[in-house]
């Protein structure tokens, strides 16, 4: 089995481009899905985030408010965002790993993708075979961000710049990686740079 690491920075368009390895045959898993579910109401990482971060960010039906603890963590006045991550990422890690084993168990040949926007600021490089980075022009981030969330490129912009501050740059992902798609195009462009990286590796699952 092939392990893969997908990342990028905001916006950059992680999860179209883990959509079109999909459609190859690639198995994905999302670190922000995992994250969310293990901060549901009475998990271990919804309790310790909680207790460090206090019940103002929770709903009114328990559930944590996923902007108001981006608030808290990121927030300019306080930023806590290291230690919020110090409470989720090795659970993270932990369920994408054996997620990753699981997989080899059941298809020896098969491509498993993490698609994960902090894979390198979480030192989790080293645990792939491959490293693949999604980059795009500062702008589109915030072109793309303001429209996913319905919001003002203004209100945008400073949202991704607070993101980003705590995330490593691009020329620094770019460094790391085995492998670099821009997703500055079209997304017939992006794809048919997906699809030559999956020709090169799917012959490497099969080994």
């Amino acid at each position: 089995m092939l392990k893969l690491g997908l990342t990028g920075g905001i916006a950059s368009g992680k999860s179209a481009v883990g959509e079109m390895f999909v459609k190859l045959g690639a198995r994905l898993i999302q670190s922000d899905a995992v994250a969310r579910e293990l901060m549901q109401p009475g998990r271990p990482v919804y309790l310790e985030v909680v207790r460090r971060f206090g019940r103002e960010i929770l709903n009114a039906d328990g559930s944590i408010n996923r902007s108001r603890l981006a608030e808290s963590a990121f927030g300019s006045e306080s930023p806590r965002f290291k230690e919020l991550n110090a409470i989720v990422h090795p659970a993270v890690i932990a369920e994408e790993n054996n997620w990753m084993k699981n997989i080899g168990e059941r298809d020896p040949n098969a491509i498993a993708i993490v698609e994960a926007a902090l894979i390198l600021e979480a030192g989790a490089a080293g645990r792939f075979d491959h490293l693949i980075v999604v980059t795009c022009q500062p702008e589109q981030r915030i072109v793309r961000y303001a429209k996913r969330l319905g919001i003002s490129e203004g209100v945008a912009r400073a949202e991704v710049s607070r993101r980003m501050a705590a995330q490593i740059s691009d020329d620094e992902k770019i460094k790391a990686a085995d492998f670099v798609i821009d997703n500055s195009g079209s997304l017939d462009a992006t794809e048919s740079q997906v699809q030559r990286i999956f020709a090169t590796l799917r012959p490497q699952a099969n080994q």
